[in-house]
């Protein structure tokens, strides 16, 4: 398959096959390589979409994302309206009902008290939970009968789906967890990592930043699926050789996330084992910008959360940094038709994307010339602009991976030629997207002073991705380092143009306030945003079923894979 034929959308180029199995488990094992290694099996402990993606393969949502974006019932009978008396008329209620066929996988039966129980555990305030967003305005949930599950707002609330929907917010049973609530959620191990589920498979074994070992769980709600009796979920290395391990040697069925140039991905496809896969979503990478003092003189806990950074707190630094970067042929290098050029963090959908600003033509005279106005100047000649004593050098990091360190080292190049000296650092990505509270070197604690990963928000509509960005959403000390607003942005307006989000019906009206939102954070510098990327994943030619989903977890649909005949 020639590269220009990957975005012909997943629906369309891999259209989900009949069910080939004739019974649970006949297919053997299946095997997986994503190389960003998942290091917990709870999503409410980790913000990594490794984990978030391993997880989703045991624990579920009450109803999830298709592959078109539209919104399904998974665990629960249909999607509640207002049409149909599941949303109440003056907004502040939503009730879901549990389908009655849907069991643990140790054979107990999933009911609301479990729904009610996982609110309660993301929404303790000693906990932490990653997922708090999917919480905002949530009063309480309660559960009147085992099948019946109602969420109360405090406000009306146009959107009241982002509790139990979607991969980031499942469902996780009480009677595991009912002793690992609050700050001791991160100490319970067997629980973060053998979580009884409701999906089509269950954990074995795990070894954390290395490889998962999972059985089909034999009280799955379909008798007939999954196909696949095993699962081998092998993580860390690098995307070049999980591409090779599906495309190549064939010794993987699935291979995620492949940042490889577009001349790799073609070369690899020609071996004949398996082809690439892609479709655009809202993936953005981008360089976050620390708003804080990561100075390592400071105490631990205040080099994220106290001090404001010194140099970087001035607007026109942050700006040249955007300005000097060619982000075409950042494109072309690092994902050619996989990849767009974005100056917004929330490119999609398209209704969403605002069209402010244009950051698509380098401007590094400009960007000298913004310095030189705010009085940053290379006054010893060595090359690298000051003001008052500070210079104008940063740590710049991200995840270990190929096409990010090509790009640090032309951004690193581009920004050498408008007086900024730049420090490389890579983090084996297992490591910088765990959820290790210990860890220096999580994305979260953020201890440089800029950093490059992506993300992306389940769905269709970004208020709870715009929440990230809320004062109270940084992580901390006290939220175990926790939370998705890294660069720990903080803005009073923001917050209440983003309440006022929660309160307003109408997409064309949410519309608006999301631009709105997404132009105050790119005004603000908090954020530079580089490509909007494809998801660009690979499978094995005899894996059948597979339909790429850039809206929820890339594995939503395993249950329907199976073995197909070559």
């Amino acid at each position: 398959m020639k590269m220009r034929t990957l975005l012909l959308g997943a629906a369309a180029a891999f259209a989900m096959a009949p069910a080939a199995m004739a019974e649970r488990g006949s297919d053997g094992e299946v095997r997986i390589i994503y190389w960003q290694a998942p290091s917990i099996m709870n999503p409410f402990l980790s913000g990594g979409t490794k984990d978030v993606q391993a997880s989703s393969l045991v624990i579920e949502p009450l109803a999830r994302f298709d592959e078109t974006g539209k919104m399904v019932p998974w665990l629960v009978e249909d999607i509640p309206t207002v049409d149909n008396g599941g949303v109440s008329e003056d907004l502040k209620s939503v009730t879901w009902t549990i389908r009655d066929d849907v069991k643990w996988s140790d054979g107990s039966q999933f009911t609301s008290a479990d729904v009610k129980f996982t609110a309660e555990y993301c929404m303790n305030p000693d906990m932490g939970c990653a997922q708090r967003t999917k919480f905002e305005g949530v009063e309480s949930v309660e559960a009147p009968d085992p099948q019946t599950v109602v969420v109360n707002f405090a406000k009306p609330t146009p959107v009241p789906y982002l509790p139990f929907v979607g991969a980031e917010s499942p469902i996780i049973q009480k009677a595991q967890f009912e002793d690992c609530t609050g700050a001791k959620a991160p100490e319970c191990t067997e629980e973060n990592f053998h979580p009884v589920g409701t999906g089509p498979f269950v954990v074995t074994d795990f070894r954390p930043n290395d490889v998962i070992q999972m059985e089909a769980n034999q009280h799955y709600r379909d008798p007939d699926k999954p196909a696949f009796a095993t699962v081998t979920f092998k993580g860390g290395g690098d995307a070049a050789a999980a591409g090779r391990a599906v495309m190549e040697t064939g010794e993987y069925d699935y291979a995620w996330n492949l940042q490889l140039a577009p001349d790799v991905i073609k070369q690899m496809e020609e071996a004949g084992k398996g082809v690439a896969i892609s479709g655009f979503g809202t993936l953005v990478e981008r360089i976050m910008v620390n708003n804080t003092n990561p100075d390592p003189s400071l105490p631990d806990g205040e080099r994220a959360v106290v001090r404001p950074h010194p140099v970087l707190k001035d607007k026109a630094v942050r700006k040249a940094l955007s300005m000097a970067i060619d982000r075409p042929l950042l494109v072309e290098i690092g994902y050619g038709q996989a990849g767009k050029v974005t100056c917004n963090l929330v490119p999609a959908p398209e209704a969403f994307n605002s069209d402010t600003f244009d950051c698509s033509t380098q401007d590094i005279e400009g960007a000298k010339a913004l310095l030189e106005e705010a009085g940053w100047v290379d006054s010893d000649g060595d090359g690298v602009r000051e003001k008052d004593g500070l210079e104008l050098s940063f740590t710049y990091q991200t995840s270990t991976n190929a096409v990010r360190q090509d790009f640090q080292a032309l951004i690193k190049q581009w920004w050498g030629e408008i007086g900024v000296e730049t420090e490389l650092r890579n983090i084996d990505a297992s490591v910088f997207f765990g959820g290790d509270p210990g860890s220096p070197d999580t994305f979260q604690k953020f201890y440089a002073d800029l950093e490059m990963y992506a993300n992306l928000f389940p769905g269709t509509d970004p208020q709870a991705y715009l929440g990230n960005y809320l004062c109270d959403k940084a992580p901390t000390p006290e939220s175990q380092w926790q939370g998705e607003n890294v660069s720990r942005f903080c803005d009073e307006e923001y917050d209440a143009l983003h309440a006022k989000l929660t309160e307003t019906a109408g997409i064309e009206k949410r519309a608006e306030i999301a631009k709105q939102l997404n132009d105050m954070l790119i005004e603000a510098g908090t954020l530079i945003p580089l490509v909007h990327r494809g998801r660009l994943s690979a499978k094995s030619n005899t894996l059948g079923g597979v339909v790429l989903n850039t809206w929820d977890s890339e594995l939503w649909n395993a249950a329907d894979w199976y073995r197909k005949d070559m």
